[in-house]
């Protein structure tokens, strides 16, 4: 495998950052409403990207491609982080990162129908064990559960499974560094409506939040989206990179554990284990069951 172009290690490098970012998440919305945390994460990723940019002399975008790089924006940032941090007020950061997890999933599924990306039997099958897996985390003591912040985070899913889809396409004409920083751009304009609120808020909170801040707007954010483009540009399916995500939840559950000392729900736990079943038939199924029949071809 050459490092230069594989793009395992972009894609992990990135979920290790938004692994940390669900636990400097739940920390920081006891201090920040959503909305603000949302404003002051990526106007911090924002400032950073605008100083590479600057070094760099990065291109502008051609005029025929921005509304691709607004909608990214507008999915990617604006209205996932909304959902994603309404939805983490409710959830402890290892449901959250198991809910969110499902992004490959869904990611799969629309790019079969808009890169013509061919699932087989195995994954089909697999999607029914994943999403019997989120049903779980709904249940607590065998009653369904209405959580808002379970729906807040299943609109995450969809927003963020749409942004993946974009980035497969400006990564085809554009750098990484150009795609996820303009997207960044233009979601943290949209952003700026609540800047006032996160003004006062900011200007109360305390030191450890600015740290918690700095490292989500600069690593979680800025860092990671740019290997996550980066990652889409060497990949030859989006389904190859999007399934890396499903890699969060044990990074999360240890993250929780040392940082925020969370211990993880027993529902989490179970939900968990029967998404991560469906994750090991959707990514390994076919090949395994192709060996199978090899060796029994062989014999």
């Amino acid at each position: 495998m050459k490092l230069k172009t594989s793009f395992h290690i972009d894609a992990m490098i990135t979920i290790l950052f938004w692994s940390l970012a669900y636990v400097l998440t739940r920390l920081s919305l006891q201090y920040f409403t959503a909305f603000s945390l949302g404003f002051l994460r990526y106007f911090i990723a924002s400032c950073t990207l605008l100083a590479v940019a600057a070094i760099t002399k990065m291109k502008l975008p051609q005029k025929q491609d921005l509304p691709f790089f607004i909608l990214a924006g507008t999915l990617g940032f604006f209205l996932y982080m909304i959902a994603f941090n309404q939805g983490q007020g409710t959830v402890t950061a290892a449901t959250g990162s198991i809910v969110i997890s499902t992004v490959p999933v869904l990611t799969a599924l629309l790019s079969q129908f808009i890169y013509q990306e061919r699932l087989g039997y195995f994954q089909w099958f697999a999607i029914i064990i994943e999403f019997s897996g989120v049903a779980v985390l709904t249940l607590t003591n065998g009653i369904l559960s209405v959580n808002t912040g379970l729906f807040w985070l299943f609109l995450a899913v969809l927003a963020l499974s749409l942004y993946n889809l974009l980035q497969r396409k400006l990564t085809k004409k554009y750098t990484a560094l150009q795609t996820s920083a303009y997207s960044i751009f233009f979601g943290t304009f949209l952003l700026t409506i609540f800047a006032p609120a996160s003004i006062r808020e900011a200007s109360h909170a305390p030191a450890i939040q600015w740290v918690y801040l700095a490292v989500l707007g600069i690593c979680s954010s800025a860092i990671a989206y740019a290997f996550w483009s980066q990652a889409f540009a060497k990949a030859r399916q989006t389904s190859q990179v999007s399934n890396y995500m499903f890699v969060t939840p044990f990074l999360t559950s240890l993250l929780g554990f040392l940082i925020a000392g969370e211990v993880p729900e027993r529902s989490s736990l179970i939900g968990g284990a029967i998404i991560l079943t469906g994750v090991f038939l959707f990514t390994f199924g076919e090949k395994l069951y192709g060996a199978i029949q090899d060796q029994k071809d062989a014999a």
